[in-house]
């Protein structure tokens, strides 16, 4: 179901910007309409200032001005599945909702799914209200 998307987070990795670390991470995300961005991590010599791939996906998709999310995949060189960052999901739990799925992939590209939401419980978003 989500090959193509996949397949697009590890064109995405190839664009990765990571002279620092050699981490190299594609990210692609699908709307609701099937339309898929991609994004790649883009390092700083600031740690701080680097950008991850899901968020520079997300942000492509959010500038073509969508706003429904279905899915994001993200791929390395890992040998493991690679997982989102704590920053990355919250701007992805705010943005996409706890129930994209988000698909893990390990360097053969086997592919572990999961709800944003399993990642990120008791989240904090928009919709946090003091009781």
């Amino acid at each position: 179901m989500y090959k193509k998307l996949i397949k697009k987070a590890e064109q995405a990795k190839s664009k990765s910007y990571s002279p620092y670390s050699n981490f190299r991470v594609g990210a692609a995300i699908m709307t609701n309409k099937g339309n898929i961005y991609d994004g790649a991590n883009i390092e700083s010599a600031s740690f701080s200032l680097t950008i991850c791939a899901e968020r520079t996906a997300l942000f492509s998709a959010i500038l073509n001005k969508e706003k429904k999310f279905t899915a994001i995949a993200l791929t390395s060189d890992m040998n493991d599945f690679i997982s989102p960052c704590g920053a990355c999901r919250q701007v992805l739990y705010e943005h996409c909702g706890g129930d994209i799925d988000v698909l893990m992939t390990n360097k053969k590209l086997e592919t572990k799914t999961v709800k944003l939401k399993e990642l990120l419980p008791f989240s904090f978003g928009k919709d946090f209200k003091e009781k």
